[in-house]
């Protein structure tokens, strides 16, 4: 019991005197630590928080040691931000470029599969963004950080309240039919279409096969915007660091 009592009484004090040393580290580190976080500053705060869980966790751990290695876990964090700002080639090679998704209301599908990202993922980041229809976007952007930016088409910026006084309208909203050569049966039903009618249009828009459609949407108006496995005519804007 007594035993017991001791351990708990390490793991306490541990608390008390490793946390108040890990928030000076990670202030001292910076924003760029606890913001959105590219690649190397999450892996050092994976690594802080292995080594400080492993210590309050386990009271057979030396505790002086886990100190040490937060101090110069933080320093070397500053040394290699210092490095990123200094030269950019490091920068580079410690972080991943900016990937262009969709350009010109349209899916760039080896830029997807790249980052790992589906078409739902980006749909979702485009909704979070107030964008309900892709063919609202000029161009989006996968940043470092995993975090979608998204630039709109001239005439889709959402007007604000100091633009001529005029009140921002409803954005429009475009509901998937087609995902990677699927057609969505259901979504077809509740905007009153079949698939005859999409056949229709697709072939008015030069598309005989549905294998070749990666993504497509339709608006409440009943148009329908398409986005091809294979994009060869999207002039990809040369985004980088």
């Amino acid at each position: 019991m007594f035993e017991i009592i001791k351990d708990i009484l390490i793991v306490f004090g541990r608390i008390v005197t490793i946390l108040p040393l890990l928030l000076f580290m990670t202030l001292y580190m910076g924003k760029r630590a606890i913001g959105e976080l590219p690649i190397f500053d999450f892996l050092i705060i994976v690594t802080l928080g292995a080594v400080v869980g492993a210590d309050i966790a386990d009271p057979n751990i030396h505790h002086l040691p886990t100190a040490a290695a937060i101090i110069a876990i933080g320093v070397f964090q500053r040394i290699v931000a210092n490095w990123k700002i200094s030269n950019r080639k490091i920068g580079r090679l410690l972080t991943f470029e900016p990937n262009v998704v969709i350009q010109d209301g349209r899916f760039i599908r080896k830029n997807l599969k790249k980052d790992r990202y589906s078409v739902d993922n980006i749909l979702q980041m485009l909704r979070e963004k107030d964008v309900f229809d892709i063919s609202e976007v000029k161009t989006a952007v996968i940043e470092a950080n995993g975090a979608l930016s998204v630039l709109k088409k001239p005439g889709k910026n959402s007007v604000t309240r100091e633009d001529m006084n005029i009140v921002k309208s409803t954005s429009a909203i475009a509901f998937p039919v087609i995902i990677e050569g699927t057609i969505y049966s259901n979504v077809m039903k509740d905007l009153h279409l079949n698939e005859p009618w999409l056949k229709q249009q697709l072939t008015a828009q030069g598309i005989d096969d549905i294998k070749n459609v990666f993504f497509a949407s339709i608006n409440r108006n009943h148009q329908l915007h398409v986005s091809l496995k294979d994009e060869r005519n999207v002039n990809i804007p040369p985004i980088k660091h």
